[in-house]
């Protein structure tokens, strides 16, 4: 197999095809470890550790901690970024290496159903796995030229004093924490009416009005149609004639299947208007020789889903163990401040979906806070099929959900119902007892 793509898609399903045998060649252009180990999940989250500090130096005087005043040394906290994405990017290419597969670091280009181009050289094998993941798509703006993308915003050494984020998706909403926690002043502008769009309703209101109590300016239903450099500052102008000045403009406006130039459709794949592989529930294309798996055929967008897709893709084709992976259930988190996670359906989609549900929510002020002071709340909901009484979504608002929501996962999976939530005990004090001690229903 030829693997084009070394992220997390790619190194997994070529590490478990390498270990059943197989002779596997993986091509990167880039780094080794892709979108979350590069550019992604890893390092965005260790910037959402380090911003979040600033709170809790705050909150450390309400339980009798005295605190000098903090600095914020930005450069430091990349540098430190840094050298652990460089420590991963050696790990990867360790953990090929030790299965045996072999990496050429170049691009890689199909030429038939069999053949992979990889610079200057060329590769058949009996199956091609396409693992090229996804890129932030960038608007038709005037001006675009002068903005970053998530890419650029990871890598910045010195900190603006004045962000504008385009864009209220989970990258948008991550980012403006991180930013404006680390003492940067950040305007939101989205076109919907609130940050989000695709999460449950109550997740919606309660992380909005949770980021502009901590200063988010988030302007709803407004569009940039103009970016203009002034000097070392930018003006931004939005439909409505307002203009902002910012230092950087930050666009996150989503993100599309990176699969621009790997000639797939002259090799006979199907590629979707949003230029996404398209792929049956085996992720195999209309080519019976080609498959593709993680972000670049854009169905969940999730490293642990695009490294499951890979592992059974590898069971398939090189363990006789046809293998399908399961896309529904599966978590989710968005690492704002206060961070988000959900499972199952939200309240929209499970009335859609089900005759009759009940609908439980909690809201509430926690524990830390009564000493600390912060006005910050927690928001917990559970979603059930009136009929079965099976819990069939989750939705959590508040510090730890994430780590919460992956043990409300595997219930949800084993199909639990809210009379099993009501008859397990709570664990005491704690933020996930809530789970198993709401009794009413929302009207």
């Amino acid at each position: 197999m030829v693997t084009i793509g070394a992220g997390s898609g790619g190194v997994a399903a070529s590490r478990r095809a390498g270990s059943y045998g197989a002779r596997v060649a993986i091509c990167e252009d880039s780094r080794v470890g892709g979108t979350c180990v590069i550019r992604g999940c890893v390092p965005k989250k260790l910037l959402v550790y380090g911003s979040h500090f600033r709170e809790e130096f705050e909150d450390a005087a309400g339980f009798g901690w005295t605190v000098a005043e903090p600095h914020l040394d930005w450069a430091r906290l990349i540098a430190s970024k840094n050298r652990e994405i460089d420590r991963l990017n050696g790990v990867y290419i360790r953990m090929l290496r030790d299965s045996g597969v072999q990496l050429v670091e170049d691009r890689g280009r199909i030429v038939d159903p069999h053949t992979v181009a990889i610079g200057d050289r060329t590769y058949t094998a009996r199956y091609i796995l396409v693992a090229t993941g996804a890129r932030p798509q960038m608007p038709e703006i005037h001006g675009v030229e002068h903005t970053i993308s998530s890419n650029e915003a990871l890598e910045l050494t010195a900190l603006p004093k004045r962000v504008v984020i385009i864009g209220g998706g989970y990258i948008g909403v991550e980012f403006a924490g991180i930013f404006n926690a680390a003492g940067v002043r950040v305007t939101m502008c989205i076109r919907g009416d609130s940050v989000l769009r695709g999460f449950d309703q109550d997740i919606r209101s309660i992380v909005s009005n949770e980021m502009r109590k901590k200063g988010i300016d988030i302007r709803c239903e407004t569009i940039v149609e103009d970016i203009e450099k002034r000097g070392d500052a930018l003006s931004v102008m939005t439909r409505s004639g307002e203009m902002l000045d910012a230092d950087a403009v930050m666009c996150a406006t989503g993100r599309v299947p990176n699969t621009r130039g790997l000639g797939l459709e002259e090799a006979g794949v199907t590629i979707d208007k949003q230029g996404a592989v398209v792929v049956d529930a085996m992720s195999q294309t209309a080519v019976p020789s080609i498959y593709a798996v993680g972000d670049c055929t854009n169905r969940l967008n999730l490293t642990p889903v695009a490294i499951a897709e890979g592992r059974a893709v590898a069971e398939t084709l090189f363990n006789d163990n046809p293998t399908v992976m399961d896309h529904r259930g599966v978590p989710s988190a968005v690492f704002s401040q206060p961070p988000v996670a959900t499972v199952g359906l939200s309240e929209v989609e499970a009335r859609m979906e089900f005759k009759e549900i009940d609908v439980y929510v909690t809201n509430f002020r926690p524990m830390k806070h009564t000493l600390s002071g912060r006005d910050e709340r927690v928001m917990m909901k559970l979603v059930v099929d009136r009929e079965s009484d099976r819990v069939i979504g989750c939705h959590i608002v508040g510090s730890d959900a994430a780590e919460i929501i992956q043990g409300i996962a595997v219930a949800l999976r084993c199909g639990a119902t809210k009379k099993q939530f009501d008859t397990t005990v709570g664990l005491h004090p704690t933020l996930a007892e809530e789970l198993v001690t709401m009794r009413d229903k929302r009207p």
